[in-house]
């Protein structure tokens, strides 16, 4: 079964949290596939991630840049894993059916959003019905996460 993550967003918005934990899996030799929302959302994202930060950078692309093959991480809002990649973050409510298909899923979700929190309650019951691995990483003053569960 695929261990699966929850981030609850609670002090820093997804363009600011995200970088970090993509950093980490990317510096841990990951390929990872971010699943977002809609095409709109694939591409605020991939503008974000060139300039997030003036010392890192993350390698990345989206359809719009091709060469998925290539990518270490890959932007979308399709149910596709191009970039064979074996982490999978689905965000801002995002869902996939490809959760059985790799060995690490983290599903981040904003506390700011009362429906995203209410969808994500009702993921980690499906998830854990199905018989995956469940923590629950709740973020700190900070910025830095603590599992809680």
């Amino acid at each position: 079964m695929t261990e699966i993550r929850f981030y609850h967003l609670q002090t820093l918005t997804l363009e600011q949290a995200l970088p970090r934990l993509l950093l980490k899996a990317y510096e841990g030799g990951k390929r990872i596939l971010v699943k977002l929302p809609d095409a709109q959302a694939v591409e605020s994202l991939n503008t974000h991630l060139w300039t997030f930060h003036p010392n890192y950078f993350l390698p990345h692309g989206s359809k719009k840049d091709g060469y998925a093959e290539r990518q270490p991480i890959w932007l979308t809002d399709t149910d596709e894993n191009p970039n064979a990649a074996e982490t999978l973050i689905l965000a801002n409510g995002a869902d996939s059916p490809l959760i059985d298909k790799v060995s690490l899923c983290c599903d981040i979700f904003s506390g700011f959003d009362a429906a995203q929190v209410s969808a994500a309650r009702a993921r980690w019951k499906t998830y854990q019905s199905n018989g995956h691995a469940l923590t629950y990483w709740q973020q700190t003053e900070q910025g830095g996460w603590v599992q809680k569960g």
